[in-house]
């Protein structure tokens, strides 16, 4: 029997031939997430993640880059990263950003085109726009985010990007790549022109229902990401003027992506100022809802592609690179940036809680704090964000550092004092629970320095309820190491009761206090947190405020390169109930990148739990970070 609607497929194929391939459609089944992660040095580089459903992605290759920026960059690094499969599902393009912000600032004047037939290996091409194109654009001062669309009317791949000049708008252009895609062939010429001339980047087409809609950022003015439509590929946008995000943050770096087998559309943005992504749903790319509660990320994106891949694409990928989850143990102990960690154990809800600083941002600009519960001190569970300046703090919306704990027992139930840094002074926050929501006092309680201190901050408080005397000491100091009795009330204190009680030249800060067989312990920061030196040192007292005993070999914890792990501090202490069992909470640069981060690694740190023991006169022993983290029976 004649197979008629195989030999018009034939037929059609053999007629469009020298137009494209006639290949099966590839069966995308999986995600591809191509981002980079920050402005400081190791951050601009190419990273990758995967996704089964388009929600829940998975960092690969321990989190390190998967192209060398060395090999491809001329500047040192690479932005913005945008993926595309090529027409005939064949091959890959990829586009970057050439830009290195810790020398360059956000001056830079190349792209970089790259090719791959597998995406694990890339070649790729340096393209400097000013030598290429002298006459027009050789005073060009940025060339930001590129990406790619195949023109199928021009039977070529367009590329498309935003320029600037000095003192003028940043402007959409385009222009083809040649047919290795190594290089453009044609003049960069104005791809929008916005009605009253403004700027505009980050550029993201995707054609719908016979429409190009070009989603950008609206650089310099407004607050974030508008479109434009038009029914040609190279001309024609108007501009829809309402803005499309969902948030009142600042955003950036849209991504507009189709739903395997699906009808939805997702558009997703970097929200840079807070170091977090939005992902927003829409069937009709003109109303959109935030989904945040349905994604997970094991990772901080930034500006990044999602890419539709098939399930054998998926498997390369992983069989290549691998899950970073899966070469990662017990440490760390939450997924994502946190630092400065307390720690509580909660007679209430019986369980742990770890409260530490929301990090990974910029010049530690975080402005919110978040919880985590867990019944065993291994698997940590995301509560709540509990405390947010500039939504609950009336005195402060930046700097939300280093917080402290304590749970308080009453004849109606159980009170959360919730002491924290924000502007460089020092909080209280309450709360009947320990996930929040916590109310704010309405004024710092710590906001000057102690009679005869002229150095240093008021960061870093810790509450310690002495079981001795039943009398709460408050603690704090950046430089100096100051300690005072709080009130019943547990908001206030006399200032002629503070003690100022600093061990020796080695403290900086992050002091923890706890009781233990009849003293007190006192842990304290060594040297920066941006330094890989960064460690712990402690002393010991009869008295909750002194004076101290400082031990012969008091350096505790430090970092361990044989292991890729630096910068070992800031940390609180556990006691496990009915046990003499102690656990120290600590924070250190992410592994393996941080060492190679520079200053940027002391705002991109991780949280780890190791046991700590004594000796049998009750001297700390040195502790081995690890990797693999405790084991609680």
């Amino acid at each position: 029997m004649i197979n008629y609607k195989n030999l018009l497929f034939s037929f059609l194929c053999a007629c469009i031939l020298t137009l494209n391939s006639c290949s099966e459609p590839v069966k995308t089944e999986a995600y591809l997430f191509a981002y980079f992660i920050g402005n400081g040095p190791g951050q601009e580089a190419v990273h990758y993640a995967i996704s089964d459903d388009g929600f829940n992605y998975r960092a690969l290759n321990n989190y390190l880059p998967i192209i060398d920026n060395d090999v491809i960059s001329k500047q040192g690094g690479v932005r913005d990263p945008h993926i595309l499969r090529s027409d005939d599902g064949k091959s890959f393009f990829m586009v970057l950003t050439d830009l290195y912000v810790p020398n360059d600032g956000w001056t830079n004047e190349s792209m970089i085109l790259l090719k791959s037939d597998d995406l694990v290996n890339w070649t790729h091409s340096n393209i400097h726009i000013p030598t290429v194109f002298p006459e027009k654009f050789g005073e060009v001062r940025r060339v930001w985010a590129p990406q790619t669309i195949y023109d199928s009317k021009a039977g070529k791949y367009m590329v498309y990007w935003s320029m600037q000049f000095e003192g003028e708008a940043d402007i959409i252009y385009y222009a083809y790549a040649n047919s290795d895609f190594t290089a453009l062939e044609t003049e960069p010429q104005q791809l929008f022109f916005h009605p009253e001339g403004k700027s505009c980047i980050d550029g993201d087409i995707i054609f719908q229902d016979g429409k190009y809609h070009l989603f950008f950022k609206t650089e310099g003015h407004g607050n974030g990401l508008k479109k434009a439509v038009s029914d040609k590929l190279t001309e024609g946008y108007e501009m829809q003027d309402k803005y499309l995000q969902q948030t009142k943050e600042a955003v950036e770096g849209s991504g507009i992506f189709k739903l395997n087998d699906s009808d939805k559309f997702i558009l997703m943005y970097d929200v840079y100022m807070k170091g977090s992504y939005q992902f927003t749903e829409s069937t009709d790319l003109e109303n959109f809802t935030v989904i945040d509660e349905q994604i997970s990320m094991d990772f901080h994106p930034r500006h990044g592609s999602v890419l539709p891949i098939s399930l054998e694409e998926k498997e390369r990928l992983i069989k290549e690179f691998g899950y970073a989850d899966e070469v990662v143990s017990g440490n760390p102990v939450l997924k994502g940036y946190y630092a400065d960690p307390e720690i509580i154990y909660s007679e209430k809800e019986q369980k742990y809680f770890l409260y530490p600083t929301s990090d990974g941002y910029d010049g530690w600009s975080g402005t919110y704090f978040k919880t985590f519960s867990s019944v065993n001190l291994r698997d940590w569970k995301e509560e709540a964000v509990i405390l947010d300046l500039k939504k609950d703090v009336s005195w402060s919306d930046r700097n939300a550092w280093a917080p402290t704990m304590i749970e308080v027992k009453k004849e109606d139930g159980y009170e959360y004092f919730y002491y924290f840094t924000a502007s460089q002074k020092i909080g209280v926050a309450t709360s009947d629970s320990p996930s929040g929501p916590f109310t704010d006092s309405g004024k710092p309680l710590v906001d000057s320095k102690p009679d005869g201190v002229s150095g240093g901050q008021e960061i870093d408080p810790d509450i310690f309820k002495d079981p001795q005397s039943d009398i709460t000491y408050l603690y704090w100091g950046n430089g100096y190491l100051a300690a005072v009795p709080l009130n019943d009330d547990l908001k206030s204190f006399d200032k002629k009761k503070i003690t100022v009680m600093t061990p020796d030249q080695t403290f900086r800060e992050g002091v923890e206090v706890f009781f233990r067989n009849g003293k007190y312990y006192f842990l304290w920061s060594e040297d920066d947190t941006r330094s890989e030196n960064y460690r712990v040192r402690y002393a010991v007292s009869d008295s909750p405020v002194g004076p101290l005993e400082i031990p012969e070999n008091n350096l505790i914890l430090s970092k361990n390169p044989k292991l890729g792990i630096y910068g070992t501090g800031h940390n609180s202490v556990i006691n496990v109930k009915d046990t003499d069992d102690w656990m120290i909470v600590y924070h250190r640069f992410k592994r393996p990148e941080g060492i190679r981060m520079g200053q940027s690694a002391g705002f991109h740190r991780e949280v780890c739990i190791d046991k700590m023991e004594f000796d049998e006169n009750g001297y700390i022993l040195k502790i081995e970070p690890t990797l693999d983290g405790i084991i609680i029976n």
